[in-house]
Parts: C-alpha cells; structure tokens; sequence
C-alpha cells in the first residue's frame, strides 16, 4: 500500500474507492482490512467533513426501504476529545468539558461504553439503523442474526431498544475464524464483519455458517461519578469498561442531569451536554534503527525507520519525525528507544523517547538525491541545488495532480525525466503520442488515454494552474480565493504591501507569493502559451462572492461557525474591509474595533443568535450530512 502520510486527501479518496470497490464488489481485496482502516483514519485527520467518511461511518446497508424513527429516536453526533487531561494548545480534554458544563464539584455525569459496530433502534416491529444519506433504514430482515443484551436479559430480539449491532470480542474469536465470506476469505476484524454482513442482501448463507450479531442495550453498562471524584474514579471506570468483550473506541461522558442536559441546546452540528472520548491507541517501545530523509515538493523530510512492532493489529515499521527543527529539539538519534503510538489508532507518532547506548546522529550534509548541499531553512532541511533530480520529480508530481492528470502518477513521471528529458510541467503538456510510446511499459491503449488525459488538461481553471507551480502555502483552495480578487496577470504584477492586504495572506506568505512570481516568470509565460484557463474573477463578481466575519467571545469555537457559514455559501474573513457582506458578532453592545468599523462603513450586522436561528433551517441537510464525521454517542451515528 502506498505511504498514507504522503497522500493528500483527493488521493486517499481515489485510494479508498477503489479499494472498498475490490472488496465489495470484485471480490478481490488487495489491502488488508486493517490498512483499509488507517486510509479513512488518514482522511478523517485531513477533512472531518469528507462525504467519503459518511459512507464509512454509517456503513452500507442492505435495507428494505426508508423509516421514519420518531424524534426522541433520531441518531445524533457528537463531538469528541482524545484527552482525558493537559490537552494540547487549541484542544480541549475532557476535563474541560466537565469543568466548563458542570454547575459545582458535585455535578454528576453517566460514563458509558462508546461501541465500535453500528447504531440501531428497534420498537417492538422494525429494526432499524443509519443509512448513508442520513435517511433511517429498515433492517428487520436481518434480525434472525441478532442477539440481544439489555438489563436482566439476553436472548431473542423480542422488546424495543436502543442499542449498538456489534460482534462480541469472543463470538468474533470463536465463530468468525470459521465463517467464510463471499470468496472464501476471513474476516479480519469484527467492525468489517458487522459492515459486510448487514450489506447483505440475503443473510441465508451466511445464518447456515453460524453467524451472529449481538445488538447491546446502551443501558446496559453505565457508571455515575461527581466532577470531584472524576479524575480519581476515571482509570478503574476505565479497566471495567475495557475489560467488557464487547469492540468499543472510547466512552461516552454525559450531564447525568437530563433537563439540565437538554436545557444546553445543540450546536449546528452536536449536542453541548455530552461528549466523545475516544480511545487514543496502543503505545510500545521499539528501536529506531535508522532514519531516512524522504523528499517532499520543497523540503527534506525524516522518517523513522523502526524495528518492526504490531499496533492494534497492524505492523509498524516506520514513523514521521516531521522535519529538522523536531529532531533537534527532541534530541532524537539512530539507536534510541522511542514510545510509539497510533493516534485515533490510525497515525504511528512517538509520544516519548530513551536514549540509546549507542547512538548515531541523524543528520545529513548533502543531498541524498544529487549529492549536492543542504541547508536549514526555518525548521525544514533542503536541498540546495535548484534542479535536484528527486525535487523536480516531486514537484512535477504535485503539479500533475493539480491539474487532474489522472493517469499520470510519480514512477511514470520518473520514467520521463529519465526516457524523455522531462524537466518542467511544460514538458509534459507538450508531449507527443510517439513520445509516451517511448517510456518503458506503454503500449497503444495505455498511451492514448495518457496522452487524452494531458490534452483535457490543458483547458483548465486560473487557480488549478496557479497551484501547480508548487508556491508554499497556495493549494487550489487558497488560489481560488486570490484569483476570486485579482486575475492572474493582477496577481503577478502585485508588490508585498499589496498582498498583504489579502485576507489570510500574512508577511511570509507575502513573500513567498511574489518571489515565485518574480523567480518563476519565464516558467508561468511558458505554461500560459501552453494551456487556455477561464478565469475565477471573470466567473464570479465581487457581487456574488459573499463573506462574513465573526467578532466577539463566542460560546463554541469560532471554526465552527465558519463551517456553518461555508456550508450557506459564505466565505469566512478575519479582517473587516469595504467588501464585506455581513458581520456576525457575539454582543451588539460591544465596543468591538470590528463592530464600529462595520458600523461606519454601513456593513450588515447580526447577532450570533440572530444568524444562528436564520442558518439553522438552511443548514440543517447539508449538516446532517457531515454529522457523520463527527463521532457518535452510543445509540447514536
């Protein structure tokens, strides 16, 4: 499988189809389950709100139609932490999610199990669970599997209740390591058993192999304790829930309080009184043996290159040490003992470390790529030479991808640099048929559908091309919004002061925006005689290019409302100029510099809850349908 930690999230979205395709559909995986997992963990770190991740979240179903659940039954989000305690800088634990919603030290909250499977209800008659487009679907006719466990029970599935569809940790153990799935192979781990099997749409099959699903009442394990004594009781409540055999990915911490509870309210997307606490991974001690310098579009990357260990039923064998000024300030060296653990059980990182007997510096003086110099710069490691081998690959790489080549990724770019001479993106738009016939392993068919794939790429978007020229901090995101302002010719011809007049352009990226343009103006002359783009300004005025700022204490994070505002076709700003649509602010009686500048310059101005209940009825589809990125509470996707 390829490096996860050099994909961007296009590239796992592309990955992660094709692989669920092979699975589900072709029967013929070529990724293990477990490493299926670490790419849509990779993609939920990159984007929560990845329509990708609602199709995993609420797995696919083999339903008998839609369902309408009465209210009190809708499955809900809610938002999570990784900390119990001392959060990093911009996260919140647990902790203070208590602390913040508790009235007094003898607050009391309900600790439950948050269970890895599938949210169900069941009223008497229909069992059903989450579909993919958030709709309810009917899964009854898979109820001859199930087997339920509430309070004083466990049996058939014979009273209403709201629950989790899991496979218990030893009926997966003791039945599933002899149930065959379509193509003769194993499950590999219960939270795919789960998926696979309610996608099927006829269980006979597999009800003859002995299968058996377990739906468990959220009721059924529940502890009480004070905000006092949370952090005291915490680590045994843990062991208990732990110790249960039941698949679970963290636990789930709730005002005990039900009317103070319901009395918070909801954000746009989650409910204020309970909250996820998600298991962080297993952590275990390994030797980094040595330590590669990987190449990226502009910078030299570390990588560690461990002695093997299994992590949550996956192997580790390397680990990102992130960039020069890490190893530095860490004091980290070939031989010493390093702590690693999965993040989210997805991304292996060292927590700690422990010096070795014998240790070996990790740095390097030259380019292990063209062996010419490196350099520091800031807290990154480049190379100095300007037309380095590896870093023209990379960039041309990146470059491609913008600009949606498809069909052309990094080792048939090493081949043309090799074959053909290939330097610059230049190059690659004004390659021949005959010349693709030239690099090795291309044939009539596969050449032509390249060669299609550049010539469609050469009738593309002002901001696609501006990304492709690898500028430091400018993806097509960012370009776009540039190029939304100024045409692409404005842009090249602006000093620094001027840009850093742009929203979300500071002093470095200034910099770095005009010295490519100065440096690269012989290369963009090239690529526009190369290529025709429609412009992003002449497409959209100024009129319909509609932004919003947020001033004021707020009561949830302030990235959370510009979700919200992007999700209505709103561009959130931090600065408030003469092109400002509407400011948002969180007391009309401030004495805010951004009120009273909006004031004078005649801006709309709202309260938040005034903009807040006005969003609502606008937002709440498009919400539900990312409500599946956030992690749900038990009974609840």
């Amino acid at each position: 499988m390829k490096n996860i930690l050099l994909l961007d999230e296009t590239q796992l979205a592309v990955e992660i189809e094709k692989h669920n395709r092979l699975y589900w559909e072709n029967n013929t995986p070529q990724i293990s389950d477990e490493e299926f997992d670490l790419l849509i963990r990779r993609l939920e770190e990159l984007n929560p709100d990845h329509k990708l991740l609602q199709k995993y979240f609420a797995p696919k179903v083999s339903s008998l139609g839609d369902v309408k659940l009465a209210p009190e039954m809708k499955m809900i989000s809610l938002a999570k932490t990784y900390f119990f305690d001392d959060a990093p800088k911009g996260k919140k634990s647990l902790m203070d999610w208590a602390k913040d919603k508790a009235r007094n030290d003898d607050e009391l909250f309900f600790i439950q199990p948050k269970y890895d499977g599938i949210s169900a209800n069941y009223d008497g008659t229909i069992l059903a669970t989450r579909g993919q487009d958030s709709s309810d679907q009917n899964v009854s006719d898979k109820i001859p599997l199930i087997e339920l466990e509430t309070i004083g029970y466990k049996g058939q599935l014979d009273r209403p209740v709201r629950g989790e569809i899991v496979i218990r940790n030893d009926d997966f153990k003791n039945i599933y390591s002899k149930i065959k799935r379509k193509g003769g192979e194993t499950y590999k781990n219960s939270r795919n058993a789960v998926g696979g099997i309610m996608g099927l749409k006829d269980i006979r099959e597999i009800q003859l192999q002995g299968a058996k699903l377990t739906l468990v009442d959220y009721n059924l394990i529940s502890f009480s304790v004070t905000l006092k004594d949370l952090p005291v009781k915490w680590p045994e409540i843990l062991e208990e829930i732990e110790s249960q055999q039941y698949p679970l990915d963290g636990l789930v911490i709730k005002l005990a309080d039900s009317a103070y509870r319901d009395s918070l309210g909801e954000t746009a997307m989650f409910p204020r009184g309970m909250i996820a606490w998600k298991f962080t991974g297993a952590r275990k001690k390994t030797i980094l043996k040595d330590i590669m310098w990987s190449f990226g579009k502009n910078n030299l990357t570390p990588k560690g290159i461990l002695e093997p260990i299994e992590l949550s039923g996956v192997t580790i064998s390397n680990v990102t040490l992130h960039n020069y000024q890490y190893l530095i300030d860490k004091d980290i060296q070939i031989g010493d003992t390093l702590t690693i653990e999965r993040a989210g059980e997805v991304i292996p990182h060292v927590v700690d470390f422990e010096q070795g007997k014998n240790r070996t510096s990790p740095f390097i003086d030259k380019c292990p790529a063209c062996n010419s110099s490196v350099e520091v710069a800031g807290v990154e490691l480049r190379c100095t030479n300007p037309v380095c081998p590896e870093k023209i690959i990379q960039r041309l790489s990146a470059a491609v991808k913008d600009l949606d080549i498809e069909e052309l990724g990094e080792p048939t770019i090493r081949k043309m640099t090799q074959t053909l001479g290939v330097k610059k993106l230049k190059d690659i738009l004004n390659l021949t048929l005959v010349d693709i016939y030239r690099i090795d392993g291309f044939k009539e068919k596969s050449a032509t559908k390249l060669f299609n794939n550049i010539q469609g790429a050469k009738n593309t978007t002002d901001f696609k091309l501006l990304a492709a020229l690898n500028i430091t901090g400018v993806g097509q995101t960012f370009a776009k919004t540039l190029l939304s302002k100024y045409s692409f010719d404005e842009l090249r011809k602006l000093t620094v002061e001027e840009l850093l007049q742009i929203d979300q352009v500071g002093p470095t990226m200034s910099e770095s925006i005009f010295m490519a343009f100065k440096e690269k103006s012989d290369i963009i002359d090239e690529l526009l005689d190369a290529v025709t783009i429609s412009t992003t300004k002449d497409n959209a005025s100024q009129a319909d290019i509609k932004t919003i700022c947020f001033t004021g204490k707020m009561p949830e994070k302030r990235s959370d409302y510009e979700k919200i505002a992007s999700q209505n076709g709103y561009t959130p700003v931090d600065k408030v100029t003469k092109e400002l649509s509407i400011l948002v602010v969180a007391d009309l009686n401030s004495s805010s510099s951004k009120l009273k500048k909006a004031k004078k310059m005649d801006i709309k101005v709202v309260s938040l809850d005034k903009w807040l209940n006005k969003s609502d009825n606008s937002t709440r589809d498009t919400v539900e349908k990312n409500e599946s990125s956030q992690d749900s509470l038990p009974g609840f996707d």
